[in-house]
């Protein structure tokens, strides 16, 4: 039977496609450059981290022994997650799931993928489902190459955990490469209950952007992700450092359900719309 904490993987995860997507104006001089590049890698990352949490979540089979017993969702909600053309398939010998994109196809978050999303089971989940490795092979999002591991593990108490390792994004059309490494924590607050769910998110990434230059990204006040703001963190902040000594925080306000955020560069602080 499925946990709390990971029936609400998806949501969580996919509310972390908008950890540092900030809508600022590059022209802005209290803006670096190098840091809105970082934060648009980092989105990148994070949206694909929301597809595996689907993949790992929405595709589940009945029973890990035995490919037989079918899924644990229906076709139709599995394809509206993935798009109409997606497949998959499921071998309990080894306790793998592949979802195949095949030569390409248009999902319904209106990106166009192609290759696999393996799933690679680490423990019963008839019992509990407490842990999942998901790679990438030979796939590709709107023809920029996705090579990636991250591996899945309930925490236990509803929280769990999401670390990322050796992983990259090569651009098309020699657009450049960003890699990096992250760790995500998800924890429930005290406001969770049997209908709301709202998430401490804490964690940290560090990488190389496209454009060659080194970051980290660190939350530095718990990030707040509830199920009644599906698109939006409501509260938190984040610091961004790169190798050229500049320094963001980006903070997501005191708790109200709203697309507004503050950057904040070398004591200037600009008001912005998140995407």
């Amino acid at each position: 039977m499925r946990t709390p904490s990971l029936r609400s993987l998806a949501f969580a995860c996919l509310a972390s496609g908008a950890l540092l997507t900030a809508g600022c104006n590059r022209n802005n001089d209290a803006t670096p450059t190098d840091d809105i590049t970082t934060a648009e890698d980092r989105s990148e990352d994070n949206i694909e981290t929301a597809i595996s949490s689907d993949a790992y979540q929405v595709s589940t089979p009945q029973n890990v022994d035995n490919a037989a017993a079918g899924f644990t969702t229906t076709d139709p909600e599995f394809q509206a997650r993935f798009g109409p053309c997606v497949t998959r398939t499921y071998t309990a010998q080894n306790r793998t799931l592949i979802i195949d994109f095949h030569a390409g196809c248009l999902c319904a978050d209106g990106r166009f993928r192609s290759g696999q999303i393996v799933v690679q089971f680490t423990t019963d989940v008839n019992r509990r489902i407490a842990g999942a490795v998901v790679r990438r092979r030979n796939y590709f999002v709107n023809y920029n190459q996705h090579i990636a591991r991250r591996t899945f593990t309930d925490l236990g108490g509803g929280s769990f955990n999401i670390a990322v390792d050796s992983a990259s994004i090569i651009r098309a059309n020699n657009g450049g490469t960003h890699s990096w490494t992250a760790n995500w924590t998800f924890a429930p607050t005290a406001n969770t209950t049997a209908t709301v769910r709202e998430y401490r998110v804490t964690g940290m990434a560090a990488g190389t952007n496209r454009k060659g230059v080194s970051y980290t990204t660190t939350v530095q006040t718990p990030l707040i992700k509830s199920s009644t703001c599906f698109k939006y963190f409501t509260a938190g902040t984040i610091n961004i450092t790169n190798s050229n000594n500049k320094t963001m925080t980006l903070d997501y306000g005191n708790g109200t359900c709203d697309n507004v955020a503050t950057v904040t560069v070398n004591g200037h602080t600009k008001t912005i719309a998140l995407r």
